[in-house]
């Protein structure tokens, strides 16, 4: 079903179970198959390929060459009906591949809202993208990477699958992740390390000084004084129950699977 408001260019291909809302613009050669659902007010460039059991919310802008819920990479899948599930007020650049899920993990690959996607940026099979993230060009999410809310991974970056990037945290360009990332945390190299908070970060999400201070004290404790994550996290226990923040720090800490960068 096609919403009369809907803009189709006489070019692109619509085939399927599609539903385009309204005000949605489709431009030339698209091609979109599939059990595919997209929200009013989204923007779907030229030469954009949508697939599969897809789910596209509102005023999302997708550039020319974006290929969005594409058989995933993974030799185990066999066809199987996964999904791709994106927000609202996504900015999806040139070139930017979003892979369906997989039956062995969640079935689906999630996309929240107001995330910047930048050119030829690869998110892989189940991944999991919050809100307000900035993943940069290039950048490679493997298979099972979750990425929380205001985290930043940038150009050149690769995270390693089944990792998780902390909210807030800020993996700098060229990075190799093969561990999870705190949140808060700026993390830089190959393979990435700490180098401190991200404190920019922070500051334009709206942390005062004095949280900035405790999350400080906490960043040292855990990662600068010398003793083990075991008494580190002793410390850290009584400071959460004043800050919120910490508590997520230690909770993201406590249940990592693949341990934390050191």
């Amino acid at each position: 079903m096609i919403h009369e408001s809907a803009q189709i260019h006489p070019s692109a291909v619509i085939e399927g179970d599609v539903t385009i809302a309204a005000n949605v613009t489709v431009g030339p050669f698209t091609y979109i198959s599939g059990t595919v659902a997209i929200g009013e007010g989204t923007e779907v460039m030229s030469h954009v390929v949508i697939k599969g059991r897809t789910t596209i919310g509102k005023e999302n802008r997708i550039f020319p060459h974006a290929v969005i819920g594409e058989e995933n990479q993974d030799k185990k899948y066999g066809g199987e009906e996964t999904t791709v599930v994106i927000g609202d007020r996504n900015v999806i650049r040139e070139a930017v591949q979003i892979h369906r899920g997989t039956v062995q993990d969640k079935a689906t690959t999630v996309i929240g809202d107001d995330n910047l996607l930048c050119v030829n940026a690869h998110i892989a099979h189940d991944v999991i993208v919050g809100n307000n993230t900035h993943i940069g060009n290039n950048a490679i999410l493997g298979g099972h990477v979750t990425v929380e809310d205001s985290a930043g991974v940038m150009a050149l970056s690769a995270i390693h699958p089944f990792c998780k990037v902390g909210a807030f945290s800020y993996v700098g360009g060229c990075s190799a992740v093969v561990k999870d990332v705190p949140p808060y945390v700026l993390a830089q190299g190959n393979h990435a390390t700490p180098f401190g908070l991200n404190l920019v970060g922070l500051q334009r999400n709206g942390f005062e000084k004095d949280e900035l201070r405790a999350l400080r004290n906490a960043y040292k404790e855990f990662y600068r004084s010398g003793k083990t994550q075991a008494e580190a996290k002793e410390v850290l226990t009584e400071m959460a129950q004043q800050w919120p923040s910490i508590k997520h720090f230690l909770d993201f800490v406590e249940t990592s699977e693949r341990g934390v960068i050191r």
